[in-house]
């Protein structure tokens, strides 16, 4: 059956976490049902966390099935050459009530042969940041894994870590093995490969709902660390209805859009393309039909999809693989 384009929408999946808050529904008009909501996963292919089309006549199905059953139309000719049936990548919002875990991810090569995964390079773009929100990103100096322990056991590794003030608009790029963790106080834009293995460094000695210190991956961690120091910030240009490029990493890029008006979008079918609405809403135009886009909405626009038009005022990522 020939695959019918259009621009794709996914029911969110909402995860309760230890440090979320209310703002996935306050900022973003999530349908959260708890106070503790910590992420929405706009687009996934985990296993046991698999979107679900929302909109046309393709809702109900999955991304597995579609991609199953459309590789070369949603992924692109490049993208399925290079992963198969397999979507490379995984895009979330969070709110951070509280701080998050102190936590690393492993490389391709670490993740491949633990847990049969791909590692976790990824981004994050600061949607909305309380005064004085920070974040944790590496180490102040380099360091190493002899230190690094002695810290954890004298419950000092903050001490080691560099702490930065942000505020909305920030992007932060996180390479395998950074130690890092969000602060409380932000909302944050994620755009990660597809893989949910965290090696968890310490947790400020919180306690679940039970009473239980959570799960810490001390030994796992200390060869996927990278003690020495890293520049994660990006710096990036604004200008109005043009991609300005935030980052392009072998995983994903990433540009910030600033739209204005109206842009016609021309591209090739190699990749797909994301869209995440930061700021405002828009409209997308294709074929002669119109999609309504707003702030928090995540679209995914099969890599068949070459010619469309983005009409209103908003701020968006514009997300692909090249």
């Amino acid at each position: 059956m020939k695959f019918q384009s259009y621009p794709l929408q996914f029911t969110p999946i909402l995860k309760e976490r230890i440090w979320g808050g209310e703002k996935l529904k306050t900022v973003l008009n999530k349908p959260i049902k708890s106070n503790i909501t910590g992420e929405s996963w706009e687009l996934s292919t985990v296993e046991g966390d698999v979107s679900i089309v929302s909109n046309g006549i393709l809702k109900g199905q999955s991304l597995t099935e579609l991609i199953e059953n459309y590789p070369e139309e949603i992924l692109g000719i490049e993208v399925f050459k290079r992963f198969g049936k397999q979507f490379p990548l995984l895009f979330k919002y969070l709110d951070a009530k509280t701080d998050l875990s102190i936590q690393v991810h492993p490389n391709d090569e670490l993740a491949k042969k633990r847990h049969n995964s791909f590692g976790k390079t990824e981004m994050w773009y600061i949607m909305q940041a309380d005064d004085a929100a920070r974040i944790i990103v590496g180490f102040k100096q380099n360091s190493n894994g002899k230190e690094y322990l002695q810290h954890l056991e004298n419950n000092t590794l903050v001490d080691l870590l560099e702490e930065i003030k942000v505020k909305t608009g920030d992007v932060f790029f996180l390479e395998t093995g950074t130690v890092h963790a969000i602060g409380a106080g932000l909302v944050v834009a994620e755009i990660q490969q597809t893989s949910d293995i965290t090696y968890r460094l310490y947790d400020f000695d919180r306690r679940d709902a039970d009473g239980n210190l959570r799960e810490l991956h001390v030994d796992l961690a200390l060869d996927a660390i990278n003690y020495n120091t890293v520049d994660t910030q990006k710096r990036y240009s604004k200008v109005q209805n043009k991609s300005n490029e935030i980052v392009d990493c072998p995983y994903f890029t990433t540009n910030y859009l600033p739209l204005d008006g109206t842009i016609k979008v021309s591209k090739s079918n190699a990749s797909f393309t994301v869209y995440m609405c930061t700021e405002g809403a828009f409209k997308l135009e294709f074929e002669s039909v119109i999609y309504d886009c707003k702030k928090g909405d995540t679209v995914l626009i099969p890599a068949i999809m070459t010619d469309f038009t983005l009409v209103g005022k908003a701020t968006l990522l514009e997300i692909y693989i090249s």
